[in-house]
């Protein structure tokens, strides 16, 4: 196909601003191909400097498109693919030569997240390809339902995965996501399988996620995997309240606290019980 003329050079944004572009005119279908094709794909923001999203100091692109309808996501905004702004692969990989240096000196890197990344897997194999060819640390953070969609050899060209698993117990799984945990277990263990480095992370949700056999439910299935190294307890918070409202969509937590010191020490304490790292 040819390139489209509404790809945009500049990249932007943070996580945390609300992005509805429609780009209007791309149908869905032509979407769907841009996709597919993976020169090109649907970013929902960028940023320089995070330490949290994975080792080091990273560079972190964050696509739109998702799977899950969790009740308690703060980008309700990436869901739908063409909210993103239309980039080409080649410029988001010029944007990362410009801090390739100092990525690889102070150990950090760059992470693709989303919204969902895999929705758009051509286009983000394309820039972790690209980025690992320049010596950068690459991570994939996903929450793992559309794994079946990359090769192992692919799988052997990430660095690092960042599992979000949202709940052991399959009904509190599909009352928070809208999908099943099955495929979501199943990459994490072909995952382990391959032996492909790993951090967990899981969402504490007073109310919904907290049940102590539902922490200790992941916790023991993440030890068992082998190659996890390091689990990460995520405290709900309220930060995308304001997108939900918005957009006009109907937020189920917006009476739900966020944990408490203690409940967080508590799901933290249940994933070291299993030898886990799971940092503070």
């Amino acid at each position: 196909m040819t390139t489209p003329q509404t790809a945009k050079r500049r990249l932007q944004g943070s996580r945390f601003e609300l992005r509805t572009e429609s780009n209007d005119e791309i149908n869905d279908n032509q979407a769907e191909e841009i996709g597919h094709e993976g020169r090109w794909g649907f970013l929902h923001s960028e940023e320089t400097g995070s330490a949290v999203d994975g080792p080091g100091v990273r560079v972190v692109f964050w696509t739109t498109g998702c799977e899950f309808r969790c009740q308690y996501c703060h980008n309700p905004d990436t869901w739908k693919l063409k909210h993103g702004r239309l980039v080409a692969a080649d410029d988001i990989l010029e944007e990362l030569g410009k801090y390739k240096d100092y990525l690889r000196l102070s150990g950090g890197g760059v992470t693709v997240s989303g919204g969902e990344p895999l929705v758009q897997d051509r286009f983000v194999m394309n820039i972790l390809r690209g980025a690992r060819a320049m010596g950068i640390h690459t991570a994939l953070d996903t929450n793992g339902f559309l794994g079946n969609k990359l090769s192992d050899e692919e799988l052997d060209q990430i660095d690092l995965f960042l599992l979000d698993i949202k709940s052991w117990d399959p009904e509190t799984h599909i009352r928070a996501t809208a999908k099943p945990v099955e495929p979501v277990l199943a990459f994490a263990r072909r995952l382990a399988e391959r032996k492909r480095p790993m951090w967990v992370r899981f969402v504490l949700v007073p109310g919904l996620t907290d049940a102590d056999d539902n922490i200790e439910g992941v916790a023991r299935f993440a030890a068992s995997l082998g190659n996890v190294e390091r689990a990460e307890v995520l405290p709900f918070h309220q930060l995308g309240k304001f997108k939900w409202e918005q957009l006009g969509m109907d937020y189920q937590l917006a009476d739900t606290p966020t944990p408490t010191p203690e409940q967080v020490s508590k799901a933290r304490a249940i994933f070291r019980k299993h030898g886990l790292f799971c940092p503070e």
